[in-house]
């Protein structure tokens, strides 16, 4: 008759009534896999995040203080332009190739690289000009008031200018406007300064560090009161249009 033999585990000692129970030598190779694995699913699930959801940044330079200070740790929201596009007044982050940086220019040598933080002014089909006779920025010949956000003591722009910004495209300023390289120092390039609304990386939602400047970044007020007085001229104009096909 065959008979097979049932080995002993050596990880197994038998208790005094003769049953056997697992050693610690066995549990902690089983314990070092679990936390290898957990860390394991947890930076895959950071690489995801950061991929596809939200993503760190650091700040680099003081173009946009005021608002955003040298060292800042930031989080953009990678989703926020899946279903929409920028609005006026959002600070984004954006790929600076083709628009502040030559496509073909090598990687520059700072942590930054590429990548650009500055507040959307314009949208395609906004005709942006500084300044007016208050010495205010105007879009579509509609005052903005900047006082909530641009850098103390700073003028909108020391440079005079008039542009129209290209469908699908943005013009884009720092709050620190004498101390930012933005689209106006582009517009002779020959993207013309503006960032391609497909080049944004995502909207700047907080400011997770230093501990004591954590705060959500909401939308400056004065953009809202923008777009009311825009969507109600261009509302009046339409209903003359409308009154004046009736009439005819």
């Amino acid at each position: 008759m065959d008979t097979h033999t049932v080995r002993e585990d050596r990880d197994c000692a038998p208790e005094p009534g003769g049953r056997q129970v697992r050693s610690r030598s066995f549990a902690v190779p089983g314990l070092l896999r679990d936390v290898v694995l957990l860390g394991g699913v947890c930076a895959l699930v950071l690489a995801l995040v950061n991929a596809f959801v939200a993503q760190p940044f650091v700040i680099p330079s003081g173009s946009m203080e005021g608002t955003l200070r040298v060292g800042d740790r930031v989080v953009v929201d990678r989703l926020a332009y899946r279903f929409s596009t920028p609005r006026r007044g959002d600070v984004i982050v954006f790929d600076g190739r083709g628009s502040f940086v030559d496509d073909g220019a090598p990687q520059p040598p700072d942590a930054a690289g590429y990548d650009f933080v500055k507040r959307v002014i314009g949208v395609g089909g906004d005709t942006v000009t500084c300044c007016g006779a208050q010495g205010r920025l105007s879009v579509d010949g509609v005052q903005l008031d900047e006082s909530g956000y641009l850098f103390p003591g700073d003028a909108p722009s020391a440079i005079p200018f008039s542009i129209q910004v290209p469908p699908g495209k943005l013009f884009v300023l720092g709050d620190h406007r004498s101390d930012s390289r933005d689209s106006r120092d582009h517009l002779g390039d020959p993207g013309g300064g503006f960032v391609p609304v497909d080049k944004v990386t995502g909207r700047v939602d907080w400011i997770v560090y230093p501990i004591g400047h954590w705060r959500s970044l909401d939308r400056p007020h004065a953009f809202a009161v923008l777009d009311a007085q825009l969507a109600a001229r261009s509302a009046a104009q339409l209903g003359k249009g409308a009154g004046h096909g009736h009439a005819g």
